[in-house]
């Protein structure tokens, strides 16, 4: 198993809990978990982007030591929420890794989505904190980054993505030397059927109706594009020190397989389970043990079969293209994320076509050059430089 996994137990002391992004899917979900467990957890920390109010509910609800907003803007308006609380609020970005390396907090879950999410992470790993990471995006873009900070300040990372968290259960008493093959699972997303020469009639409300799971906008629409399994190939490079000749994508239409890991003597190990975030989230909490909890079973005399195909990267060029960036490495992966979040923004807000998205990564790649080894600072330029790049060309198509 990969040096970034060190088994803690529960010693029967509360575990102290930030969540990064509490407002938003994961982070309520997590929420969800944490009042399933009163006794086991104390959350220390909450963090949110813009919503005041749904934050400010939250604390008065888990009475943290503190909460930060990300738009400080919305400071003011926090403040005035909890002026009659004894709550510490943090505001801006570094009020957010403020919070993330609160010295009360013994696991962080980082939830915040995107390329914001990074920051917080790394500050909550130079705290030496376990971080329980559900943003893809901070190993898509800092991976070589955070396995340096992970072997200088003695920090864990649990994956809580359902395929990652599929297969750090598999890997359970094995040692990596014996994998042969991971084998990531997607379910196709809503156009698993639909045939590519109608994508350019996509709407952004068909895009947004997935079949199986229940996400934010962001990441619905990149498992659309099938971006989000290109993310999680390139997490679990670094996740588990793996390379992508032995990363294998698999499109599994039912969700109920939730990734798996081949073995040199010829077997492999699945996670099955509904398609139900809060079993991951609640794994990386209770991490290395398994507690009791109501969440949802599987029926088997109803799941009659289990389907698997190969994913069509001419249909969904996203997932090839982030091989291609893995492959080039450096500051590629950061360019692919960064253009990848601002395509999406701009189909969300109804300005490009769906099959702009691929075609503005591609071309954001194909303009910025690789560069090695890349700085924390290098990496935000890639980012901001692959943002600007995007809005340029997409300017024609938003005319």
């Amino acid at each position: 198993m990969p040096r970034s996994f060190q088994e803690r137990s529960f010693n029967g002391t509360p575990r102290g809990v930030s969540v990064l992004g509490s407002t938003g899917s994961i982070g309520t979900q997590t929420l969800e978990v944490l009042r399933l467990f009163p006794d086991r957890f104390r959350v220390q920390a909450l963090t949110a982007g813009s919503n005041v109010e749904l934050l400010a509910k939250q604390a008065r609800e888990f009475a943290p030591r503190c909460v930060a907003i990300g738009a400080e803007e919305q400071g003011p308006a926090l403040r005035e929420a909890l002026a009659d609380t004894d709550i510490e609020v943090h505001v801006g970005g570094e009020g957010l890794c403020t919070a993330a390396a609160d010295p009360a907090a013994d696991v962080v879950v980082a939830a915040v989505v995107g390329y914001a999410g990074l920051k917080p992470v790394l500050a909550a790993l130079e705290a030496g904190k376990t971080v329980a990471l559900a943003n893809k995006e901070t190993l898509v873009v800092a991976g070589a980054l955070v396995n340096r900070l992970l072997d200088a300040h003695g920090g864990t990372l649990i994956p809580v993505d359902s395929e990652h968290s599929a297969i750090f259960q598999c890997l359970v008493g094995e040692s990596d030397r014996q994998v042969e093959e991971l084998v990531l699972t997607a379910s196709g997303g809503p156009f698993r059927t639909r045939p590519a020469d109608t994508f350019g009639a996509v709407t952004r409300e068909e895009a947004l109706d997935h079949p199986n799971w229940s996400m934010g906008a962001k990441i619905t629409i990149d498992s659309a594009t099938m971006m989000n399994k290109g993310l999680e190939v390139i997490e679990a490079r670094w996740l588990f020190d793996v390379g992508a000749d032995r990363i294998r994508v698999l499109v599994h239409p039912q969700s109920i397989v939730h990734s798996m890991v081949a073995f040199t003597d010829g077997s492999t190990k699945a996670q099955l389970g509904v398609p139900d975030m809060k079993v991951p989230i609640q794994y990386a909490l209770s991490h290395p043990a398994r507690w009791p909890a109501p969440h949802e079973r599987l029926d088997w005399s109803e799941v009659p079969r289990l389907d698997f195909e190969l994913p069509d990267t001419d249909k969904f060029p996203c997932l090839r293209l982030a091989f291609e960036a893995l492959e080039a490495g450096g500051t590629a992966p950061a360019v692919l994320n960064a253009a990848n979040e601002e395509a999406v923004a701009l189909f969300l807000d109804e300005q490009i076509g769906f099959t702009d998205i691929p075609r503005l990564i591609e071309a954001t790649l194909a303009r910025r050059a690789v560069q090695e080894a890349p700085t924390l600072d290098v990496l935000q330029a890639a980012d901001a430089d692959a943002r600007r790049t995007v809005q340029e060309l997409a300017r024609p198509t938003t005319n």
